[in-house]
């Protein structure tokens, strides 16, 4: 490891990610909390979920685009990087950026729990904070082992977001400003497995 500290530097995380992609087609690799996380493939229903959502988008509101998998520079210093299931940002947002995106202009980010031991604590406590940190407005989770949308919204870099509205899957929650749209989480239930 290039110098003194034990500590990996995010230079190094980001090389080391490179290379997993080129190479190892089937994970991806994300640095938050200081510590390496491994994004393994997804399922087809975690998948179709994110197309979903996209496709929603799409129609409410055309010139904002849902991007899968974008990578984006979280954390209050910006240390972290992380791979969301989707960003929301205007249309052209990304044009020109390479693997790793400030969150500067990023309305939403949305996370999809994946059925494996590290999706309560990646999904559910480390990457909330780590968008607030960042000051993203809004972070949507879908929660298929608890059948529950959360809904974070005004982002404390230092304790978190301020406001978490859940409502279960099949009912309808409203994303604040600057997303302001009503989802209706009816169709959601036939891909939770």
């Amino acid at each position: 490891m290039a110098g003194t500290s034990d500590q990996l530097l995010v230079e190094e995380f980001e090389r080391i990610a490179a290379f997993a992609e080129r190479e190892i087609e089937t994970v991806r690799f994300e640095f938050v909390g200081g510590r390496i996380g491994l994004r393994k493939a997804v399922d087809g229903n975690h998948s179709t979920l994110v197309m979903c959502l996209v496709r929603l988008w799409m129609q409410a509101r055309p010139e904002l685009g849902l991007f899968p998998a974008r990578g984006l520079k979280v954390e209050a210093r910006r240390g972290g990087r992380v791979l969301p299931d989707g960003v929301l940002a205007p249309l052209g947002h990304f044009a020109g950026h390479g693997d790793w995106s400030d969150p500067d202009g990023v309305l939403m980010t949305l996370e999809i729990t994946s059925f494996d031991p590290d999706t309560h604590h990646r999904d559910r406590v480390v990457k909330p904070r780590a968008y607030a940190e960042a000051g993203i407005p809004v972070h949507l989770l879908i929660d298929r082992d608890n059948l529950s949308v959360l809904v974070h919204s005004d982002p404390d870099p230092e304790h978190g977001y301020r406001d978490v509205h859940m409502v279960k899957l099949g009912g309808k929650v409203t994303l604040p400003d600057p997303v302001g749209i009503e989802l209706d989480t009816e169709d959601f239930k036939q891909y939770v497995d």
